[in-house]
This record gives C-alpha cells, sequence and structure tokens, in this order.
C-alpha cells in the first residue's frame, strides 16, 4: 500500500476515535443529537459536492440517487444505534466490539452474499477477534453498573450497520465509479431529509439539545464526514480488505482515551485486547 494512503487511512482513523469521543459527552436527546450532527454534516460538506459536481467530477444520475439513498437508510440505522449503545454502557466496550465485528461481519457477508470462500487464516481470524473482544469486556459474569454484556451486545449491533454500509459504499465508488466526496455528500444530504420530519415532531426539544449539546454536535459534524471520505478516497487506491484493518487502529485510540477520560477501568486490559482485535482483523484481511 502507497505511504500516502496508509497516511490518509491512519487520520481517519484518529479521527473517528476523537468523533466518537466527542459523542460520548452527549448529554440531550440522542434522536436530536445525531439529527444535529448530520444536518451540521451536510451543511459543510453538500456545497463542496455541489462544487466538484460543477467542475464535472461527477453527473447527477440514477447511481448517485440509489447510491446515495441506500447509504443513507445504513449509516441513519448506524448512527442511532451506535449513540444509543453509549447511552447504555461503557465506550471502551462498545467501540472496540464495535470495530472488531464490523470487519468479521463484512467477511461473513461476502462469503453468504457474494459467494466468496473462507480460508484457514480467516477463520482463525475471526476467533482472534472473538478473543480480542472478550479480553476487552473482562469478566462476563461480574455484577454492578458497568457490567460488560450490554455493551457487547450494543456493539455487535453496530457492527452490523458497519458491515452493510462498509460494503455498500465500497460497492458503489469501486463499481459505480461515484466520485466519493460527491457520493458522501449526497448520503449526508438524504439523511438530513429523512431525518427531519421526525425532528420536527419534537421542535420544542431541540433548542435544549442545541444548548446541551453544541460542542459534541460540531466536533462530530466535522471529523465524522472528514474520516469517511478519506476511508472512501483511500478505496479508489487500495483493497478495501487492505483498508479495513488499518483503519480499525482506531479501537487502541478509542480504548485508551475512553480510560482516560471517562475513567473506565482496566487500560491494559483493553488495549491488549484492541491489539487482538487488530491482529484477527489483519488475518482477515489476508
Amino acid at each position: 500500500m502507497h505511504p500516502g494512503t496508509v497516511a490518509l487511512v491512519l487520520v481517519a482513523a484518529t479521527a473517528h476515535a476523537l468523533w466518537n469521543i466527542a459523542s460520548k459527552y452527549k448529554r440531550g436527546e440522542t434522536f436530536l443529537f445525531v439529527w444535529a450532527y448530520t444536518c451540521a454534516s451536510a451543511l459543510l460538506c453538500v456545497p463542496i459536492g455541489i462544487a466538484l459536481m460543477a467542475e464535472g467530477q461527477q453527473v447527477l444520475d440514477w447511481r448517485l440517487v440509489v447510491g446515495s439513498a441506500v447509504s443513507a437508510a445504513l449509516h441513519i440505522a448506524y448512527s442511532l444505534i451506535l449513540q444509543a449503545g453509549y447511552d447504555r454502557a461503557e465506550l471502551g466496550v462498545v467501540y472496540s466490539v464495535a470495530r472488531g465485528t464490523g470487519p468479521m461481519l463484512t467477511m461473513l457477508f461476502a462469503v453468504l452474499l457474494l459467494g466468496e470462500r473462507l480460508t484457514t487464516v480467516a477463520m482463525l481470524g475471526a476467533l482472534v477477534i472473538i478473543a480480542g473482544i472478550l479480553v476487552v469486556a473482562g469478566n462476563l459474569f461480574r455484577s454492578g453498573s458497568r457490567h460488560p454484556v450490554p455493551g457487547i451486545l450494543w456493539g455487535a449491533a453496530t457492527g452490523g450497520t458497519i458491515a452493510a454500509y462498509t460494503l455498500w459504499d465500497s460497492y458503489s465508488v469501486t463499481s459505480w465509479y461515484l466520485a466519493p466526496v460527491i457520493y458522501y455528500a449526497g448520503t449526508l444530504l438524504l439523511q438530513g431529509l429523512i431525518l427531519t420530519p421526525i425532528a420536527l415532531l419534537r421542535r420544542h426539544r431541540i433548542p435544549d439539545v442545541l444548548r446541551a449539546d453544541a460542542v459534541p454536535i460540531l466536533i462530530v459534524a466535522v471529523l465524522s464526514p472528514l474520516a469517511y471520505i478519506l476511508v472512501l478516497t483511500a478505496m479508489l487506491s487500495a483493497p478495501v480488505a487492505l483498508i479495513a484493518p488499518l483503519r480499525e487502529s482506531s479501537i487502541v485510540i478509542g480504548s485508551f482515551l475512553a480510560c482516560w477520560l471517562f475513567r473506565e477501568d482496566h487500560l491494559a486490559r483493553r488495549v491488549v485486547g484492541g491489539v487482538i482485535v487488530l491482529a484477527g482483523i489483519a488475518a482477515i484481511s489476508l
């Protein structure tokens, strides 16, 4: 992989970990928080997408509309499930499980839906990911407010949506040749249009959410599209199987920041578990 592509993915991984940390600071209603940062991201990205279309980098055709519409639905599911998990469980568990199960489920979907064959190394990689997740979670039978099972379940559900949008978006930019920035701008626009009618039904709560979560909303609005556009751009010059494990280096960053900022326990164990998950993802990519 070209060093420039590696740098893109590592910057994306750092940005991804940082916006997830910011979203953990959310204090207002989950749905309105997701709606607010989605609309803010759209306001930032859509003008750029329009300018690029005016330069002739992408035509407005059925592929762009369909690709963006499907992606928007998958990203909405991802955002709402992820945020619900952060509301109910520790970030270090939810984030690590989500980022580990995403590539593993992507591999399984590729086998079941695309007819790809599993290698022995890939199967071992899946087992290593499971082992790493168990290391991150720790004692599954401990009691108290920091019981890991809810975090594992929410993380696994989030990982399912990650696998779905990863497969679809990779197909859209590589097989339909959609320009990444324009494609993602269209996705954000449609996400905002889908979420806005429901948000307006709760409009009396919007001012409180904007006041309480202004800083997290702005951080997520900037870093989330930046991280994903960098990944989509990297997909144009390297296989998604190589990009996925490098991108998931954010697991280690997220585990460290979760323990530091939110006083979550067992930093060393979670970092070790994150590294084990990365090893499993790397095996799958081979």
